[in-house]
């Protein structure tokens, strides 16, 4: 008989210590959400896989425990082909990681007790999930998913120095020294932009967001009208905008005030095309796969995850 809940474990989330601390968690975990299978991952990409075999063995609940990351891995792995593995499969999170800024949308508790809670109360809600096609660093095309947030410019260089660097302060500090680091360095890059099927505009930009969720980089409320089940996402584009520009506004994508300034702008939309003759990085859920070109395709009502049904 096939566990009906299989955790997804990265032993290295939150400083290396989800491992280090895993049979005192696991055991709160049982006294809450009674009986379940677990597995680590073992390194970068292993997750997919494991969650592909619970699935196909018939688990009905997959857990991801572990940081944004992590749950982009685990996402992935809830389709193959091109298709969701089981359709009915649900998506439970506990988060042990950095950033932690999907759950900030989903309404997901952060401590371990409210989390699974959660998931032995099982409610559900069907939400949207993006799709995205890339040039790997391979120079090979990928695809891959993502349930909160993709973007490129100076995002996808600041993931790559943070995730090269120590994660000791966590995320807010973590991910703004690596923006702040990233913004004294960084050039705008010239793009081409096709939103839906509107024309191909070429723009210097900073940054463009492609947002379901609305936070990313430890707490940035980058998207803050983003919906998880609207079926559009939420394009900010931030545009030629200067170093010193840059330094003096920070502070308001933390607060979410920073779509009233001249230089960005909201459009919603269902697909997304970019390229550009520069290099160009992309980030997605906090992790740094690839670079421009790319197409980021919206897939609505794709996926459910166990949360407090109201966003």
């Amino acid at each position: 008989m096939p566990s009906k809940i299989t955790l997804v474990v990265n032993p290295v989330s939150a400083n290396r210590t989800t491992g280090k601390e895993w049979p005192q968690i696991a055991a709160r975990l049982k006294s809450i959400i009674g009986e379940f299978t677990w597995e680590f991952t073992t390194g970068p990409d292993t997750a997919p896989a494991i969650v592909r075999k619970a699935l196909k063995a018939g688990t009905e609940i997959i857990v991801a425990v572990g940081g944004d990351g992590t749950l982009n891995e685990v996402v992935n792995g809830f389709f193959e082909e091109g298709r969701p593995i089981n359709p009915k499969a649900s998506l439970g999170i506990i988060a042990r990681g950095t950033g932690t800024d999907f759950i900030k949308t989903a309404k997901i508790p952060k401590d371990l007790d409210g989390a699974a809670k959660l998931i032995a109360e099982g409610v559900t809600k069907r939400i949207d999930v993006g799709r995205a096609i890339f040039k790997g660093h391979s120079g090979k095309e990928m695809t891959r998913y993502f349930l909160n947030i993709a973007d490129f410019g100076i995002g996808g260089e600041t993931v790559s120095r943070v995730n090269r660097t120590t994660k000791v302060f966590g995320g807010f500090l973590s991910f703004l020294w690596g923006a702040t680091v990233t913004i004294l360095m960084w050039e705008n890059k010239r793009v081409s932009l096709q939103i839906d099927n509107g024309p191909v505009e070429e723009k210097i930009v900073q940054n463009v967001v492609i947002a379901n969720g609305q936070y990313f980089g430890g707490g940035m409320w980058v998207a803050p009208r983003a919906e998880l089940s609207d079926g559009f996402f939420d394009i900010v584009i931030f545009g030629e905008i200067s170093r010193g520009e840059s330094l003096r506004n920070i502070n308001q994508i933390y607060k979410g005030t920073h779509l009233d300034i001249d230089k960005v702008s909201l459009i919603r939309g269902k697909k997304v095309r970019a390229f550009s003759e520069e290099r160009v990085l992309i980030d997605m859920d906090g992790e740094q796969p690839g670079t421009l070109p790319a197409s980021f395709e919206m897939l609505p009502d794709s996926l459910s995850i166990i949360c407090k049904g109201v966003f």
